[in-house]
């Protein structure tokens, strides 16, 4: 389903860059429109090469030897008898890094702000930290050359005591997971006078939830294939969402930057578990010390062993409400588990902080937020990035709210839905449009009429939950995108860009917006992405940021690239620029006239008009605020949504039956609805395994599940069709008013599932994921 809420002139407005804003506001002709991606037919035919279908000749096969214990000292490491098996070509220990040290920065910042740095060895050296980390790596002939290899190399280790709860890692006495102490990053808001609102509230909720670790699962686990070429550059083919880590190589292979070379593959899945360096930095070090193309995929227990996983949360709320449902402060305290390394996990409880109130006016807000070390897995990004776990915690408490006030749940939240020009906790001010309570009423409508219950054990309840994620980076880390886009002689086009695509169809939006500015077919471009050797580089595909990032710089190129040629095209008509249009690779000029492009771009080239174009597009800027102050802007801008969810509880077993999922989101112009339907669905399922099933079970650091029999996704069977409805308020920051739609759908599920449960059973569950058993024994304590 899909509805359009009104529109929005774009002559005049900023985002009509290179002076194509009346063209832009005209009707369009290919943004909006259900087109088919490009690279879909390969997709469907299991044509794609990803990253791990490539193979080189004389290419050696890569392991890396991993720590069973998550945390010990390292007495000593023995590689003799690895090094001498049959097929090994090296073996390589933190003593042959040249720089060992491998920096995690804020992808694309420029300057260090407070504890958005962080660093961990590339190969351990004395102490290691977590299960998995690394500690030595082999490249041998033959995959099985190289695994028999990595399972000769002695590592001497003595076991030390460790600190698995991040409660218990903040104690005085607890063991230090690094010398500096276990508390990673602080972040607090203080707005109004929040114990004044207690007392005078006419109800006073509280809450405590905890949300688990959960990892990315992708099909398609870490891989690439690293070679050195013909000039002696370090090249590296893989599957990454940030084709900049070539900086990352250089530093530590200790070689100037322009030697490294890395080209991103169309991924299998990506989800923020390929945003921090994974393969890349061991098969750069592999093929400098063989000289030869090395080859590295992780295995899937590996995969689920060793990267980085989805911080678990625990949140505390008090939350008070006027007897009309008028929310009048929130208290809130946040607690993280960074496991054993930093990397973005202080960005990642930024997020935290700054959505803990959810997308609601909140006059007095007090936020205490922190992330500690302990020696469980790392956790760094993953989709939704910070600003899903608050949901559990925010939408649980307005149910509660209302159902303490008698009062309808949705009513509630429209009541205190944020509008233009109110003001976060953390003092930004809401620039664009909220479409809240619009997005209630359609997602709630969306469930249709009650299903009956199947038996008299089963009860049957409706939920719902909203969410406001961030698009783009933090405005203080002046954020930027680069795109290059150019005519070929006989009209056809080339879009290039440094962005990769993870599945969500990044290149192919490009390709659209470079065929509506320019009239041409979308049948006559070409797209090449993701080469920081070949493509303008255009940072991550991260925090939903491409298609408003990279998308920007493929308009502002595509604009002043029209302008070029319709200059040339005015003259050669002999009329004005305002009297000519590009359309369905033609020119066409007010009078009715037509001139073939290719006669155009002849004249461009005879009259040394460049038939190309290079952007830049730069984000709102900002400087780094004082939260507690409440001083200014954070992120650009915000995503908003509402899911709506009909469940089944049998209460008997506590199973819960997922009957209908509305997901509503305003994403504020869709450049392509099937993208942006796949991107609402995809996110909502993905959700639902948060909310039901997912879980990285440890046992004192040990992972237990390193398999997809124990760690569990859901299924066709497990959901229900997902019914994406797409409001287009054309408000956005992004390309004809696009807003960010990546990562926006995965927050409401889990609160949903909640709240619905409580409204089938009267039982609240309060920690994911809601398993059978978890819904029973809450059952139970009411009774």
């Amino acid at each position: 389903m899909r509805m359009i809420e009104g529109g929005h002139g774009f002559a005049g407005d900023p985002r009509a860059v290179g002076g194509v804003g009346g063209h832009i506001g005209a009707p369009h002709s290919v943004v909006g429109q259900r087109v088919v991606r490009h690279d879909a037919r390969d997709k469907v035919q299991a044509a794609t090469a990803y990253a791990g279908d490539w193979a080189m000749p004389g290419m050696l096969h890569g392991v890396v030897v991993r720590s069973p214990y998550p945390s010990a000292r390292i007495r000593g490491i023995d590689t003799t008898k690895a090094a001498a098996m049959r097929g090994v070509a090296c073996v390589l220990t933190a003593r042959d890094v040249p720089r060992n040290t491998l920096m995690t920065d804020v992808p694309g910042q420029t300057t260090t702000v407070g504890p958005l740095r962080a660093k961990l060895h590339v190969l351990a050296e004395d102490r290691v930290r977590h299960q998995g980390e690394p500690v030595a790596l082999v490249a041998a002939e033959t995959l099985e050359q190289a695994r028999d290899a990595a399972d000769a190399v002695e590592v001497d280790y003595e076991p030390r005591p460790g600190v698995f709860d991040a409660e218990q890692a903040l104690a005085p006495d607890a063991p230090k997971v690094h010398d500096e102490g276990n508390l990673l990053a602080h972040w607090r808001i203080a707005r109004g006078d929040v114990d004044a609102a207690f007392a005078g509230a006419a109800v006073v909720v509280e809450g405590e939830y905890r949300t688990q670790f959960v990892d990315s699962a992708y099909l398609e686990p870490e891989t690439g294939v690293a070679w050195i070429d013909s000039d002696g550059v370090i090249t590296i083919r893989l599957s990454t969402q940030v084709i900049e880590h070539f900086r990352d190589v250089a530093d530590v292979l200790d070689v100037p930057q322009n030697r490294v070379r890395v080209i991103g593959a169309y991924l299998g899945g990506g989800f923020g578990g390929k945003e921090d360096v994974t393969v890349e930095v061991y098969l750069g070090l592999l093929a400098v010390k063989t000289g030869r193309p090395v080859k590295m995929v992780w295995t899937r227990q590996e995969s689920l062993l060793a990267r980085a996983k989805r911080h678990p949360y625990r949140l505390r709320y008090r939350t008070a409400a006027a007897k009309t449902g008028e929310i009048l402060a929130q208290d809130v305290e946040l607690l993280g588990d960074s496991g054993a390394y930093a990397y973005l996990s202080a960005l990642v409880l930024l997020y935290s902080t700054v959505t803990a109130c959810g997308p609601y006016r909140v006059p007095a807000a007090r936020v205490q937020a922190r992330v500690a070390y302990t020696n469980n897995p790392p956790t760094s990004a993953m989709r939704g990035f910070g600003a899903m776990q608050t949901v559990f915690g925010y939408e649980s408490q307005m149910d509660r709210v209302a159902r303490a006030l008698g009062l309808p749940p949705a009513d509630v939240r429209k009541a205190n839905a944020l509008r233009r020009g109110d003001t976060l906790p953390v003092g930004q001010v809401i620039e664009t449009h909220c479409a809240l309570p619009e997005l209630i009423d359609r997602a709630w409508a969306g469930l249709g009429a009650p299903t009956p219950p199947r038996a008299p054990h089963a009860k049957v309840g409706r939920g719902l939950a909203c969410n406001l994620q961030p698009y783009g980076r933090i405005v203080w880390l002046h954020d930027w995108a680069s795109a290059w886009v150019g005519f070929e002689m006989d009209g056809s086009l080339v879009v290039r860009c440094g962005c990769p695509d993870v599945g969500g169809g990044q290149a192919s939006s490009l390709c659209q917006i470079a065929a509506e500015v320019l009239g041409v077919p979308i049948d006559r471009i070409s797209v090449h992405i993701a080469d920081s050797a070949l493509t303008p580089l255009a940072g991550t595909t991260t925090a939903s940021r491409q298609l408003y990032m990279s998308g920007n710089a493929t308009l502002k190129a595509s604009g002043e690239l029209r302008e070029q040629i319709l200059g040339v095209a005015a003259k050669l008509l002999e009329t004005s620029v305002a009297d000519v249009d590009l359309a369905g690779g033609e020119v066409r000029a007010a009078d009715g006239r037509t001139m073939p492009l290719r006669q155009v771009l002849a004249a461009c080239a005879r009259m040394g008009v460049p038939r190309s174009h290079l952007a830049v597009y730069h984000a709102p800027a900002g400087e780094p605020v004082d939260l507690t102050k409440g001083s200014g802007k954070i992120f650009p801008d915000y995503t908003f949504g509402c899911h709506a969810v009909e469940l089944e509880v049998d209460t008997e077993t506590g199973r819960v039956r997922l009957l209908k999922h509305v997901a509503a989101h305003d994403v504020g112009r869709a450049i392509n609805p099937m993208s942006v339907e796949g991107q609402i669905e995809g996110g909502a399922v993905q959700g639902l395994g948060y909310a039901m099933m997912e879980e990285v079970v440890l046992e004192d650091g040990i992972n237990l599940t390193t398999s997809f029999a124990s760690y569990l996704i859901p299924t066709t069977v497990d959901v229900p069709d997902v019914e994406a409805i797409v409001l287009e308020s054309g408000e956005g920051l992004g390309p004809f008013g696009a807003r960010g739609i990546g990562e926006p759908p995965i927050g409401p599920p889990a609160a949903a599932v909640a709240n619905a449960i409580e409204d089938a059973t009267g039982a609240r569950v309060t920690r994911l994921p809601m398993t059978p058993e978890r819904v029973a024994r809450a059952l139970r304590l009411l009774t």
